[in-house]
């Protein structure tokens, strides 16, 4: 078996390294610690790697170099390297590039010296290099950059500056490279820019800023940058937008401004930007949006607005986002308010969340144009109650999470027209068992498969019906609710008889709600209404009774139980002819502590009596052994 799948191994080995074949060249003169291929291609891996090897194919037009040895890059490092274009060398901990390193190969294209140690860099290091068109400076140490540090470089395409330690590059810094259509400068510790530093970059489509340290942005700084498609400037400590900051970015399809310092958008700021594809403003402590804020975006199909101190947002915020498929508009735990009309142009969208919010109600008809909507996520705010044609017209609505708010009933009829409902959550509100939640029971005992938390959608009112789900709760059980108020209530007088002593006690009443159900079949006649003392009670003791006459429909189960939410404590009930005798006592706190110390007299006297008995049942064990060790001393 052993040697079975070592002869396996053995011939995936070999197969490997014929599929590898034909990339490799048939020039032997390839360095150890690197692989060759016939393209052209040489990779090297190695800490023994010290300088570029001498003895690569002639024809090699690119070297990479990783996790390496090489510190020092100099003067003739890559002489004799006429038909190199790129050149990598990363994770190297290269330290210095000597001033004419470069000197010997200017047809390199592609320069990538990412990750390593480099903290400066010779003034015009790469200006022999005139057609370079990608340069890697990212992962290093670099403070500073020479004014003139890219000039000569008109063909320079991609420039990678990010992850490093600048803090204020100069104004004309990029002034040369007119062509630049990449600039990557996050990570690094710029707290703030010239005005002019990229108004010569007029063919750029993509700046990435973001993870510094900007506090503002000039007015004007992006005027230039007429062909801009992606703005990224989220992670800064910005408060402050210039009006019209953005106006010249006509072609701009994605600007992130998250998790700044915005306290505040300046009326209009996101005009004239109909390309937009994504837009990021959350995790700002916005206290406000202007009415006019965004301008046609048609594009835009997801949309964030979160972590925010907005109390409200603007009717008209969402109506220029027509193509907008997911709206997240959650976790802004100030948000109490929204306007009926917000949601009125947004025909298209898919998914809406408004959860963790500190929404109390809805306008009735603030959902009435989401005819695509499909999922609603609600859950984690406050609401109290719901409108009871708030989903009407959703019919594509399939998801609905109502989740943890202050919800206490909901109209039987709310969830009716939505045919494609498959997942309710409902749990986690404070639901009242009355009358008003039997529309609602019904629905979620009819439609068990769609709520999702069943098990959890407890009643938390009254105590009757504590801790029990909506969907066990019985038609039968609301019948009371049909009754006229006289019948529904009777009001239950609690008297004291009196003792011997001089002292009397003032008569108390205790109004008691009995349930109107299926009257028990043992009893078809309804006694007279009159309250009376039982004779069984004694004279000389103090109770409240109460006596209540059992009506034709009144429930066998209020006989097995009966709660009374507020009055003296319960003591014992019992029916008799037609009547059902309640027995109260009153609350003494004397007693109650004296009877509370006897008990707890009792069970520690318990206690020791038990561990009176084990220590001597433990004595008597000891001297048991030394009466058998003594006998066996005499008759051994």
């Amino acid at each position: 078996m052993w040697l079975y799948f070592n002869c396996a191994g053995t011939l995936r080995m070999i197969l490997i390294v014929l599929s590898l074949l034909p990339h490799l060249t048939c020039n032997m003169s390839c360095p150890s610690s690197c692989l060759c291929y016939s393209t052209g291609a040489v990779m090297c891996i190695g800490y023994n790697i010290t300088d570029i090897p001498r003895d690569m194919p002639e024809h090699t037009y690119m070297l990479l170099l990783n996790d390496t040895n090489m510190n020092v890059i100099n003067e003739r490092s890559l002489e004799n390297r006429d038909l190199l274009v790129r050149l990598g060398l990363s994770n190297s901990h290269l330290h210095t590039i000597h001033p004419q390193a470069f000197q010997v190969a200017p047809r390199l294209k592609s320069v990538k010296l990412s990750s390593n140690d480099l903290s400066t860099l010779p003034a015009r290091v790469f200006s022999p290099l005139t057609t370079l068109e990608q340069l890697h400076l990212d992962g290093n140490q670099l403070e500073t950059i020479a004014a003139d540090m890219f000039e000569g470089l008109v063909e320079m395409l991609d420039l990678d500056l990010s992850r490093n330690k600048l803090t204020s590059p100069a104004s004309d810094v990029f002034s040369g490279l007119t062509n630049l259509t990449f600039l990557n400068l996050c990570r690094n510790s710029i707290k703030k820019f010239p005005p002019t530093i990229f108004h010569s970059l007029t063919k750029l489509r993509s700046l990435a800023i973001y993870n510094n340290e900007l506090e503002d942005l000039e007015d004007g700084i992006f005027d230039g940058l007429v062909n801009l498609e992606e703005l990224k400037i989220h992670h800064n400590q910005i408060s402050r937008l210039p009006p019209q900051v953005f106006w010249s970015l006509r072609n701009l399809k994605v600007l992130t401004l998250s998790s700044n310092q915005l306290h505040a958008i300046p009326d209009k700021s996101f005009y004239n930007m109909p390309k937009m594809t994504q837009l990021t403003i959350y995790n700002n402590p916005l206290l406000s949006l202007p009415e006019q804020l965004m301008g046609h975006m048609p594009d835009i199909r997801q949309f964030y607005l979160y972590g925010t101190n907005l109390t409200t947002v603007p009717g008209n915020l969402f109506a220029n986002m027509s193509g907008l498929l997911s709206l997240n508009l959650h976790f802004n735990h100030k948000l109490r308010e929204l306007p009926s009309n917000l949601f009125c142009c947004l025909p298209n969208l898919h998914k809406l969340s408004l959860k963790s919010n500190d929404l109390y109600q809805l306008h009735p008809h603030l959902f009435s144009r989401l005819t695509a909507l499909a999922i609603l996520l609600l859950n984690d705010n406050k609401l109290q109650s719901l409108p009871d044609k708030l989903f009407q017209g959703l019919g594509r609505l399939s998801t609905i999470d109502l989740m943890t708010n202050d919800l206490m009933t909901l109209p039987g009829d709310i969830f009716s027209s939505n045919r494609a409902l498959g997942s309710l959550t409902l749990s986690e509100n404070p639901w009242d068992c009355t009358c008003s939640i039997r529309g609602i029971a019904r629905w979620i005992r009819l439609n068990e498969h769609t709520v999702l938390d069943k098990e959890n959608v407890m009643c938390h009112s009254p105590h009757h019906h504590l801790l029990l789900t909506l969907g066990s709760l019985r038609d039968e059980e609301f019948n009371y609710c049909d009754a006229t108020p006289s019948s529904e209530t009777l009001a239950v007088t609690s008297m004291t008889t009196p003792s011997t002593t001089t002292t009397s006690t003032t008569p108390r009443t205790q109004p008691i709600t009995i349930p109107r159900t299926t009257p028990p079949t043992a009893h078809t006649k309804t006694p007279s209404t009159s309250l009376h003392t039982p004779t069984t009670v004694q004279p000389d003791k103090k109770f409240f009774t109460a006596d209540i006459p059992l009506a034709p429909n009144i429930s066998p189960y209020f006989y097995d139980k009966l709660v009374v939410e507020q009055g003296p404590e319960f003591v014992h009930h019992s029916y008799h002819k037609g009547w059902v005798y309640v027995w109260f006592l009153p609350s003494d706190t004397s007693l109650t502590v004296f009877l509370m110390f006897c008990h707890i007299l009792l069970v520690v006297t318990g206690l020791l009596l038990i561990l009176a008995a084990i220590y001597g049942m433990y004595r008597l064990g000891n001297t048991m052994e030394e009466i058998k060790a003594e006998r066996a001393q005499i008759y051994g």
